[in-house]
């Protein structure tokens, strides 16, 4: 359960506000983001009332991140920073992308999802069957001005489901760096040392750190 947070009681020249209501999310943006942004308070959308979400229109992981995080903005008149995320998978033409929550019709019917990509690589060999997860993070700050980050996490797609972490197609997806374990047989540290997340965060900080803070 998010903490209620007055937004009246916020600095807005040193408040992030993350599109999110997920306190995980909140937290690994904060570890990796306040080294560059010293002083500035990180808190969550869902902490500040309840809003509705944006129709997430785009056609790219940068079109939805950026609806998301300029909605977050427009509602609270705070920077804000969001991230859209999904599964690239090669064999599919790049299949689920933007649509990897709702792949199978249902927004966050995982095991629905699960099922639809496995029977669409049924009979694709183990050589073909490489994917990758896809984040883009963007910080918009209240005057409009934009920094966005990009990562990915190199894998394949299994063949069937295994492990009890995570969420999503991670009981899928055996990541490169860790050889002949999925994604939901990772601990939570493991999976966030090497998450798309991790690497857009990671990218963004990159760029935030010349500017010396000043783009939030």
């Amino acid at each position: 359960m998010l903490e209620h947070v007055n937004i009246d009681t916020l600095d807005p020249a040193s408040t992030v506000v993350v599109a999110t209501g997920n306190m995980h999310k909140l937290v690994e943006i904060e570890d990796i983001l306040s080294g560059v942004l010293p002083g500035v308070r990180f808190v969550a959308l869902g902490q500040l009332g309840e809003f509705p979400d944006p129709e997430e229109t785009g056609s790219t992981f940068l079109e939805n991140a950026l609806i998301k995080a300029e909605a977050a903005v427009e509602e609270t008149g705070l920077s804000a920073i969001a991230d859209d995320s999904g599964l690239v998978v090669d064999a599919l033409d790049g299949e689920p992308g933007v649509y990897s929550a709702r792949y199978a019709g249902v927004h966050g019917d995982d095991a629905a999802n699960n099922a639809k990509l496995l029977e669409k690589l049924a009979g694709v060999p183990d050589g073909e069957r490489a994917a990758r997860f896809m984040s883009v993070i963007a910080l918009v700050d209240a005057s409009g001005a934009v920094l966005t980050g990009e990562g990915a996490c190199e894998g394949v797609i299994g063949h069937e489901g295994r492990g009890e972490h995570g969420f999503g197609y991670d009981p899928l997806f055996l990541p490169n760096d860790t050889p002949g374990l999925t994604m939901a047989e990772l601990e939570p540290a493991q999976k966030n040392a090497i998450s798309h997340r991790f690497h857009a965060l990671q990218d963004l900080a990159r760029q935030i750190m010349p500017a010396e803070g000043d783009a939030a």
